[in-house]
């Protein structure tokens, strides 16, 4: 089987027409393809780990619910996807699980398509088991060991006696269900399996090395314990020894399957003369006979345990300082290529280089000084404005040349200053002034139109109509007869 199935269409198609892009997304990361999950399908579920208005249990819910497929390709791919989330995700993703009662189950499951599914089925079980009992650890210690800070005061090194004694052996529980995984480099045929066994391996490698420097710590503190931790401390130093065996065991699969050499820590095993000296310090306190040791030996012996653990996890630390070198190249190389496809943007489209917030355009190296028209500016004077609009009516040159008007009637009865207008022998000149008047007042307006007869002119012979203040139909023929529009005649 290759390429997404019709049904992981139809649900990436549902979810688009639903509108959550996180249920796609996941969608599209567990299709029935026989690959790892994407890397842009986990970033953007990442990135969704980071936003606070994004919904964790809802986004946990959707990948529990992928869990229940039949197909061992979707289920393998949500338990990779979930680890992922776990390891590169915000820590709020693995505190919802560890909150959770119950997470995986699918200690039955079993798919019976193919061969390839029974044998995949067994990874799957063993899988889900492992990233249950992170959650669980997780929850009874409320950090991650794989994310802790190490060194010479890191938090396993500094952590006191009986809280030691209690951290150790819950490292031990996840190391023991990491490690029972247990795949072999032939076992490695697919690219699903491939990245749930990356996710693994680099688990492993973080997770021991937290557990190497609490050895340390407890070797530090062993000589001074009281009988019962000595006791305590004694079985966990021997399960220590067992335990580190097998991950050398789980490191030659991952080299054989192609992990770079330099990824791959060097474990330095302690002398065997320091489990004796562990031994014969609990025998003297429970009172048995033990054969003489003296103080300068055994803190000899001490002395060279901790410096063969300790460059042990000088070594694990090294594989993580490359690897997140390797990560941080990766991150400058992506951002190089970000800039130079912009570049070219820019070179093929300058124009996109100019804000249009700007009101000062530099395109070319010149500036525009033009003054902007203010829109909201009062005229300088009325003249200016009367003619303005007798500008407008002389651009219709088949008005007829109309007769000088009076300058004296006005609106209320009041008399407006005379205007002068030239005369246009193709256009209509109009005294708007005159007519309308830009001096009114509301206590007069009921006043009779008094008129000048120096500068009034008659129209035919006749004087000229006075408007009539109580007849609006009159006033309005008036005004009509005043402008002279038509033949020549006057109108009432």
């Amino acid at each position: 089987m290759s390429g997404q199935s019709i049904t992981d269409r139809i649900t990436a198609a549902q979810h688009s027409v639903t509108g959550s892009a996180i249920s796609k997304t996941v969608c599209k990361a567990t299709t029935h393809e026989i690959m790892g999950p994407k890397k842009k399908h986990l970033d953007y579920l990442i990135q969704c780990t980071n936003e606070m208005n994004v919904n964790i249990p809802q986004l946990a819910d959707t990948l529990f619910e992928r869990t229940t497929n039949t197909s061992w390709v979707v289920v393998f791919k949500s338990l990779t996807t979930t680890h992922h989330l776990m390891v590169y995700g915000n820590e709020r993703f693995i505190q919802y699980l560890a909150s959770r009662n119950t997470l995986f189950n699918l200690s039955n499951f079993l798919d019976k398509s193919g061969l390839q599914g029974y044998d995949m089925s067994t990874f799957i079980r063993r899988y889900s088991r492992y990233l249950n009992e992170k959650a669980v650890s997780y929850r009874q210690v409320a950090f991650d060991f794989t994310k802790v800070k190490r060194g010479s005061d890191g938090l396993m090194r500094t952590m006191n006696t009986e809280k030691l004694l209690k951290t150790i052996p819950i490292i031990q529980n996840q190391m023991d269900v990491l490690l029972d995984f247990n795949v072999n480099a032939n076992e490695l045929t697919n690219g699903v399996i491939n990245a749930a066994f990356m996710l693994l391996f680099k688990d492993a490698i973080r997770l021991f090395a937290a557990y190497n420097e609490g050895i340390i710590n407890l070797l530090e503190k062993y000589f001074d314990m009281k009988k019962v931790q000595c006791k305590d401390g004694l079985d966990i130093y021997k399960k220590f020894l067992t335990r580190m065996t097998r991950i050398s065991e789980f490191l030659k699969v991952a080299e054989q399957v192609g992990i770079d050499r330099g990824d791959i820590p060097d474990l330095s095993q302690a002398p065997s003369s320091l489990l004796d000296a562990l031994e014969q310090h609990l025998a003297s306190l429970e009172g048995k006979k033990v054969k003489d040791s003296t103080a300068a030996s055994r803190a000899s012996t001490l002395s060279n345990a901790v410096s063969s653990l300790a460059n042990t996890g000088i070594s694990f630390t090294r594989v993580d300082e490359r690897e997140k070198q390797a990560a941080l190249e990766e991150e400058q190389a992506r951002l190089k290529a970000l800039k130079e496809q912009r570049l070219k943007e820019l070179q093929k489209n300058p124009t996109t280089a100019t804000t249009d917030s700007s009101p000062v355009s530099t395109l070319g190296g010149t500036i525009n000084s033009t003054p902007a028209i203010d829109l909201f500016s009062t005229p300088s004077s009325t003249n200016s404005t009367s003619k303005g609009a007798n500008d407008l009516l002389d651009l219709q040159p088949a008005f007829q040349q109309p007769l000088p008007l009076s300058t004296t009637n006005t609106w209320g009865g009041f008399t407006a200053s005379p205007t002068q207008q030239p005369q246009n022998s193709r256009g209509l000149n109009v005294d708007f002034d005159s007519v309308f008047g830009n001096n009114t007042n509301a206590n007069n307006l009921d006043s009779t139109v008094a008129s000048s007869p120096n500068q009034g002119m008659t129209l035919n012979g006749q004087q000229p109509n006075k408007l009539v203040s109580t007849d609006l139909d009159s006033s309005l023929a008036n005004l009509v007869g005043n402008l002279g529009i038509g033949n020549g005649t006057a109108k009432k």
